[in-house]
């Protein structure tokens, strides 16, 4: 059964609109203009007369007059004229009419042509789309004045093809744009063809290229759907039309084939789609185009319509399931939303898994049905209904385990760690303290013991510890400039605000973070024992994010030291809010305040940082997490004395791991469940005991926290220290004073739960100060939504969410799946340190796996997932194999008819034939 899209999540699309002012006199000449150029049929046959509401009339009444609109009626659509020519028809003066036609093509209502017999410069007027509502847009000054040019644009690019897109036979006919592939991605290919290669439109139109801007990502702008591109440049313009753009003020610039280069390989890197345009047969281009799915209307035609001959190369991309481990990196880019995760298991019944494909119009009848208005978005889903690897779901950073386990596997360690990074930027961290949701829903698990995928990413991690073998990621930067100059600001250098400075850097920013505290960390360094994270392994890997660009400032406390008033009149254009719960909480009872209690995180913070604190006698510790462990391990260290534990939860239900517990017990600390406290005791002012009573429930019966009591079966334990590890609270200080950010009744701030934005749109939050006490590996995925927001956000009229990934992911079932053959070997497990000698330091005596080990636990891996391709929704750009480190997908020629380009003015003779033969198909396979 198809899963149902949350709505929150997945938003029905409105399309953007203009209405004109309707105390304008309408204007005859500009009417007849837009009849002329438009493609929209009833217009165009004069069955619907054009009025003041339509496109084609208030997309030009703005920018043109009424003289301007004349003449260019008498040119005719697509009919190149010199100025003499348009001299004698029109009956003008030629230095007037010279003068009428320079700035009708500096506005963009004209082009230029000089590819005639005698290399004349000639006038065109162009259609709409790709044409004059363009090139509209590519005037910075006109888009200005006049923003509904955006608008108009969009209107153009859509309007006329509702209609006709089904019926489009391969190759588009000669309408708009052609999806050219990655070169690399076709080089051996033999039956390519050379208008298949960007290489050879390079090569005809060499020394002849032009930069200029993207006029999709420029209109999508005016009306707050921008994807936070820098739009400058991404457009290669070629020929004729490098000039054009140069000298009519459509802020292009020359450039040589060597930048061309470059600027194709930034667009590839970003996962851009490469374009050609369509409208001229198959020996002419004007542009080479860098399109972003999520703002481009040539890859629209064929997403929004379901009809993918209105985009799609000759080639189809396949997957080589044996090479292919679900890293989901070719789902994270394709474009088309045509490839997404599934399984490589078989089910119960031994057949393979089989996927549904998109319906295309040659197949049943065609509609508004059939389109998907809302294709940003859904284009994103990243799995089949049918589910996709365990460990990757289950992941909140989603890492692609499957896939370093492979590369570790092969000995690629680099790779490995290079892979873990895309989705987590402390691998060596949570190599340490991640609470392996990963290995809990592991399929082996099913059969044996999960893999030791955490011990797998601990080992490769540990390659960041050296200079000289860590690694560094590569920035992946959308704009050609280098870098974004806008200022963010990260409060808290906890997990959630490193992971936002670590993603935000790559994207091209050079963000900081202010933290109070005199190093950063947060909770890694001030919470977690060092017995567990070594300080030098968290400083080594918040190294790797300083260079990339990050700055710290530490010390600095956000309402105290500055205000965020302050750091907005600096320039900062956003903020993210991550400082945590770093404040504890104490239950409620008598005597929780006497001399010698504490609650549990600040106890940690002092006690780990000076690693001693001053404990005389036996230490009662309230609580069943594992902060409450750290507390009684480190209390165990500080003091020769019992180390009680007591909690409400039995043994089997409480929040600490297994491994925590084992490791409490193997240290001799008391572990006494089923208790909550009722009062500490007192002598002098100073804690002489605990009375604890018996706790008969825990949660209701749905399933909240709501604990009874047996309130007469009590148990009173002499100590001299209670440490309570009962909850946690955000410390606010003075940060949001004068801010009114609303916030929940328990301090936690109120967000979106797909941006993380608040109350202020400048402010983000993320990790605990929002959901409340988690695991690090949480804090590290919300800190990566908060930089794609934060990208979005400092760049005005950008959508925080159109086209963006919500990273949902669905388990395959592991109740429906046979597993014929695997390694039969058993999990490996590294040396345990001495329990006495570890028990007695704060130093971390455990071991990593060795090599041998790394290799024979990664042959354990059952390799659940693979990437799946409907070939239905293939544009064949190639963009998936560039991203793609094993070798799993190519493209395949297998549609040379998408190859076989057309000119505008012959499309209906080639749109009627196919319409006329899908027709006749679709009806008789009704009738079977």
């Amino acid at each position: 059964m198809k899963k149902e899209l949350d709505k929150e999540l997945y938003p029905d699309y409105v399309y953007p609109e203009f209405t004109p002012d309707p105390n304008e006199p309408f204007r005859e000449p500009i009417a007849k203009l837009g009849k002329k150029i438009t493609d929209r049929i009833p217009q165009k046959l004069g069955l619907k007369k054009i009025t003041r509401n339509d496109p084609e009339y208030w997309g030009l009444a703005g920018v043109l007059t009424d003289e301007e609109a004349e003449l260019a009626v008498k040119l005719g659509v697509r009919k190149p004229k010199t100025l003499a020519e348009i001299v004698k028809l029109s009956g003008l003066e030629e230095k007037k009419c010279e003068a009428l036609l320079e700035e009708m093509s500096r506005k963009g209502l004209l082009e230029y042509n000089w590819e005639n017999p005698k290399h004349e410069k000639q006038y065109v007027l162009p259609m709409y789309v790709p044409g004059c509502a363009e090139f509209f847009n590519m005037n910075a000054n006109i888009l200005d004045s006049n923003p509904e040019m955006g608008t108009f644009f969009e209107h153009m690019s859509r309007l006329p093809l509702e209609k006709i897109t089904p019926f489009v036979p391969e190759g588009g006919a000669g309408i708009g744009m052609h999806v050219i592939p990655v070169e690399k991605a076709i080089e051996m290919e033999n039956e390519s063809v050379d208008l298949e290669h960007i290489s050879h439109w390079l090569n005809k139109y060499e020394g002849k290229y032009a930069a200029s801007p993207c006029s999709c990502r420029r209109s999508r702008l005016t009306h707050g759907e921008g994807c936070a591109d820098d739009p400058e440049g991404w457009c290669i313009a070629v020929g004729d039309m490098a000039d054009y753009v140069v000298e009519t003020q459509k802020d292009g610039r020359y450039i040589d084939k060597a930048e061309a280069l470059e600027i194709l390989k930034a667009a590839e890197d970003n996962g851009f789609v490469h374009q050609i345009t369509n409208i001229d047969g198959a020996n002419k281009i004007f542009a080479i185009c860098n399109c972003n799915v999520n703002v481009c209307y040539a890859l629209r035609t064929s997403q929004l319509f379901n009809t993918p001959n209105m985009s799609r190369s000759a080639y189809v991309a396949k997957v080589e399931k044996a090479n292919c481990v679900a890293c989901g990196k070719c789902v994270e880019f394709c474009p088309a939303g045509a490839v997404k995760l599934g399984q490589k298991l078989c089910d119960k019944e031994g057949c393979e898994v089989q996927y549904p494909r998109i319906p295309l119009p040659s197949e049943q009848p065609w509609g508004e049905h059939m389109w998907s208005h809302n294709y940003r978005d859904v284009n994103r889903i990243n799995c089949y209904d049918t589910g996709t690897a365990p460990c990757k779901t289950a992941c909140p950073a989603h890492v692609a385990v499957q896939g370093y386990l492979k590369l570790a596997k092969e000995g690629r360690y680099d790779d490995a760690l290079a892979l873990i990074k895309k989705d987590n930027p402390l691998p060596a961290v949570c190599g340490h303290v991640c609470n392996r949701r990963c290995e809990d829903a592991c399929t082996r698990g099913t059969i044996d013991e999960a893999v030791a995928i955490d011990e797998v990413k601990r080992f490769l991690a540990e390659r960041d510890l050296n200079a000289e073998t860590r690694y560094i990621p590569k920035k992946t930067i959308p704009s050609l400039k280098g870098g974004f100059d806008e200022k963010i600001a990260i409060i808290g250098a906890g997990p959630a605000g490193l992971s936002c400075a670590y993603y935000l850097a790559l994207t091209g920013y050079k963000p900081t973070i202010f933290e109070k505290n005199e190093e950063p960390g947060g909770m890694l360094r001030y919470g977690i024992p060092s017995y567990k994270l070594e300080k030098d392994l968290l400083a080594a890997e918040i190294d790797v994010i300083r260079e990339l660009g990050v700055e710290i400032r530490c010390g600095v406390e956000i309402g105290k030291d500055i205000t965020i008033e302050e750091l907005r009149e600096q320039g900062y254009k956003g903020f993210y809010v991550a400082i945590g719960c770093q404040r504890g909480r104490k239950p409620g009872i008598t005597g929780e305040n006497a001399k010698g209690t504490y609650a549990a995180v600040d106890f940690l913070r002092e006690a780990g940082a000076k690693e001693s604190f001053a404990l005389e006698g036996d230490v009662v510790v309230v609580g069943g997490g594992n902060v409450a462990i750290d507390a009684a391990r480190i209390s165990s260290r500080c003091v020769d004395a019992k180390i009680s534990m007591f909690c409400l939860e039995q043994r089997e239900n409480m929040p600490a791991s297994k491994e925590e517990i084992a490791e409490a017990l193997e240290e001799s600390i008391e572990l006494n469940c089923g208790w909550g406290p009722k009062e500490v005791l007192e002598e002098d002012g100073k804690v002489a005991g605990v009375v604890f009573k018996k706790c008969i429930r825990v949660l209701d019966e749905q399933g909240r926290f709501s604990p009874e009591y047996d309130e007469e079966q009590t148990v009173t334990i002499p100590c001299k220290h209670v440490i309570f590890s009962v909850g946690q609270a955000i410390e606010w200080g003075n940060m949001l004073d004068n801010l009114d950010l609303k916030r929940r009744p328990n301090g936690g701030a109120l967000a979106n739960k797909l941006t993380y934005q608040t109350s202020k749109p400048d402010i983000f939050v993320g990790g605990d100060v929002y959901t409340g006490p988690r695991f690090a590996i949480d804090a590290i995925a919300a800190g990566r939504e908060g930089a794609i927001s934060l990208h979005r956000y400092v760049h005005e009229n950008c959508t925080l969410t159109i086209g963006r990934n919500r990273r949902d992911f669905v388990e395959l079932d592991k109740n429906n799946i046979s597993v014929d053959s695997y390694d039969t070997s058993k999990r490996q497990i590294p040396a345990k340190a001495d329990e006495k000698a570890q028990a007695a330091t704060f130093r971390d005596l455990s071991h990593s796996l060795t090599e041998e080990q790394v290799k024979a636990e990664t042959s354990r891996c059952l390799s659940c997932g693979a990437s799946v391709v409907d070939p239905n929704k293939c544009i064949g750009c190639g963009v998936c194999t560039t991203k793609c480190v094993f070798d799993a997908i190519h493209l395949h020629r297998e549609i040379p008819g998408a190859s076989v380009m057309r000119a505008s003015e012959d499309k209906l003779k080639y749109i009627l034939p196919n319409m006329v033969k899908q027709s006749i198909k679709v009806k008789f396979a009704k009738k079977k």
